[in-house]
């Protein structure tokens, strides 16, 4: 990853900088030594630079937290003040960048456009460029590879959760995205990546080697990450499993009845996944202590499994045997498609839906590739 590589060059992008880092607990090297440590360390040992403060997305600098804002804070280790782009603010102030040179992004992605850290990404870009300042991204893996592309394409609104016109699964890297960002937004802000080495498009996280860390509370294992494209588009208007064991491989609520579901799903024959009945009663989030009936998703083949084809098919049967009790306006506030809820609710074939994003998703392709840093 880009922090191992930086450490490698003897930090020599950072020489002269006073540097704010933007970060959290996916800022680890190989050795899963902190890049807060590492910087601070390192400026302090060769005082050719210095790591003046931290900017925290959400979730928080350690990950712990899972809520609606976070305050500022200060960390325990470095005693360096932790500014939260997670509360009243989404973007640094031209203030709190008055003592900084450079703002350095650090930040595992899960290369999900709904996965907030690059909406931070792209904020602090912006902050970067009105405050001219230099904006270094450290690039990290997309854990899902670089050449699976999949849902809408083509958010009807711009937002936190939407922050860029490009797919649900984008097959990016921060560093990439980041390129994308600055071109297609016309920002003026000098632009460095430190690249990754090793890695190829191809790749998925555990064919790198590198160590898992969960980067937000209920992102436990590479399988919830897979089925997360799909999974995540449903946690609005039903339960994906927040607040069990194994969020986004369990789907359910309690008006389901998850014999049928499962029966109706397998029945589909959708490429890499099955269906098993199941009955759970989530802690928390979406229909929190209640027994929800719904099904546990098998991930067999993760090549050909589509997550967000799997998450239409759902809505779909949800609101033929449901009706009113499927809110579809929840299940379009992470999806950004009117047109798609609109074709669910009038019964029509979410394969029609599918066929539409297969399209978005392959102009998205084409629209991409100047901005792709691997092969």
């Amino acid at each position: 990853n880009g922090i191992d590589v930086l450490q490698l060059s003897g930090f020599a992008e950072l020489k002269g900088l006073r540097v704010g880092l933007i970060t959290n607990q996916t800022g680890i090297n190989a050795e899963r030594q902190s890049s807060i440590d590492l910087l601070y360390a390192a400026g302090k040992k060769d005082k050719t630079f210095t790591l003046v403060k931290l900017f925290s997305p959400e979730h928080g600098i350690r990950g712990e937290l899972d809520q609606e804002t976070i305050t500022d804070s200060k960390d325990k280790k470095t005693g360096l003040p932790v500014l939260s782009l997670y509360g009243e603010r989404r973007a640094p102030s031209a203030e709190q960048l008055k003592d900084v040179d450079a703002l350095v992004f650090d930040i595992q992605d899960m290369g999900v456009r709904f996965y907030t850290y690059i909406a931070t990404l792209k904020e602090c870009l912006k902050a970067a460029a009105a405050a001219k300042k230099k904006f270094i991204v450290l690039d990290r893996i997309n854990p899902l590879g670089g050449l699976i592309m999949e849902g809408p394409a083509v958010p009807a609104e711009l937002g936190f959760t939407s922050c860029h016109a490009i797919p649900v699964r984008h097959g990016m890297t921060a560093g990439e995205l980041a390129g994308m960002f600055v071109a297609e937004d016309k920002l003026t802000v000098e632009l460095r990546v430190v690249k990754l080495q090793g890695w190829q498009r191809r790749m998925w996280m555990d064919e790198t080697g590198l160590p898992w860390q969960r980067p937000s509370p209920n992102m436990r294992s590479l399988t919830a990450a897979t089925l997360y494209p799909g999974m995540g588009l449903l946690e609005y208007a039903i339960s994906v499993g927040r607040g069990t064991e194994t969020p986004f491989e369990v789907i359910g609520a309690p008006f389901i009845q998850d014999r049928w579901l499962a029966h109706e799903l397998n029945a589909l024959g959708l490429p890499g996944l099955r269906f098993l009945p199941e009955r759970f009663t989530p802690t928390t989030s979406v229909h929190g202590k209640k027994e929800c009936g719904g099904v546990r998703i098998l991930l067999l083949d993760r090549a050909l499994a589509r997550p967000t084809d799997a998450a239409l098919a759902i809505a779909s049967l949800l609101r033929q045997k449901y009706g009113s009790e499927l809110d579809l306006k929840k299940l379009d506030t992470l999806m950004e498609d009117p047109a798609a809820i609109k074709a669910i609710q009038q019964g029509e074939d979410w394969r029609d839906t599918r066929k539409r994003w297969q399209a978005e998703s392959a102009t998205f392709a084409e629209r991409r590739k100047p901005w792709l840093l691997y092969e």
